[in-house]
């Protein structure tokens, strides 16, 4: 059975990210907890991506998204780690700790259960940049690895309509 989004479909948006980024010539950084590094190794598969991604944090735990995110102790004990406040500040933590001019995170429910009052497949992605911060909400179908390969997509997306201004949509 083939899962969607395949390893083919990743590696084309990766690399498209990656030119976007060298071509404008920006810095990439990730914070991930349900993707647990997909989305850096995604990008760090696309030769020459070392020219733009500076790190990423796997923050799994909600320890190290306050420790090394810096996100609010208050905010994840009020609203809980699957939320899009939490996204957002979990991608501006990986754009200064990771010294970028762009990064993306990624807080989600995999799956097989449901997590902090969500239902599997709800995914909150955060941006920051020079000019702002903020977050989507998706709401993806599958098993975990589907929903982790579908955030892992996503992302890139996000990323991508950062570095090409006509597809800024978030």
């Amino acid at each position: 059975m083939t899962r969607f989004p395949d390893a083919a479909q990743l590696a084309a948006r990766a690399h498209e990210v990656v030119l976007g980024a060298k071509a404008a010539g920006l810095s990439l950084a990730t914070a991930e907890s349900l993707t647990a590094g997909m989305i850096a190794a995604t990008i760090a598969e696309v030769p020459g991506a070392s020219a733009v991604l500076t790190g990423g944090i796997i923050s799994y735990s909600n320890a190290v998204k306050v420790s090394l995110l810096g996100v609010e102790e208050a905010l994840l004990g009020e609203r809980g780690s699957v939320d899009g406040e939490v996204a957002r500040q979990m991608a501006q933590g990986a754009r200064t700790a990771c010294d970028a001019d762009l990064a993306v995170s990624a807080t989600g429910v995999a799956g097989p259960e449901a997590h902090d009052g969500q239902p599997v497949g709800t995914v909150f992605l955060g941006w920051a940049d020079g000019s702002g911060s903020g977050f989507i909400e998706h709401h993806f179908s599958g098993d975990r690895a589907q929903v982790r390969a579908r955030s892992t997509l996503a992302a890139l997306d996000l990323l991508f309509s950062h570095l090409v201004p006509s597809r800024h949509t978030a």
